[in-house]
């Protein structure tokens, strides 16, 4: 199979641009403060943008999502284990979304 050179310059142009963006952000990272309001506000950046993702689906979703938000909401306020109540929330709405043919 031939590549084409037009192919072979745009997967080139996106990995420069890749790299750029990655090289970037990591080179921003060091000169960020690390103490402070702002430094306060970035740690909660992460968190603020799962939420952003999750909160639709939860809003405009049926009884699956709900549940499944409360299981999650339960188990993170139980455990602080943000890893466990992410994991509880994916099987949990797979599970109820089955369970109740949504």
């Amino acid at each position: 199979m031939l590549t084409s050179p037009e192919a072979l310059l745009a997967i080139a142009g996106m990995l420069a641009v890749t790299l750029a963006i990655k090289a970037s952000g990591l080179l921003l990272a060091n000169r960020l403060p690390q103490t402070g309001f702002i430094a306060a506000w970035l740690r909660h950046i992460p968190g603020a943008v799962l939420a952003s993702l999750v909160a639709p689906a939860v809003a405009t979703g049926g009884p699956a999502e709900a549940l499944a938000a409360a299981a999650t909401a339960l188990v993170f306020v139980v455990t602080r284990n943000l890893f466990a109540a992410m994991a509880t929330g994916v099987l949990a709405v797979f599970l109820l979304r089955m369970a109740l043919g949504a």
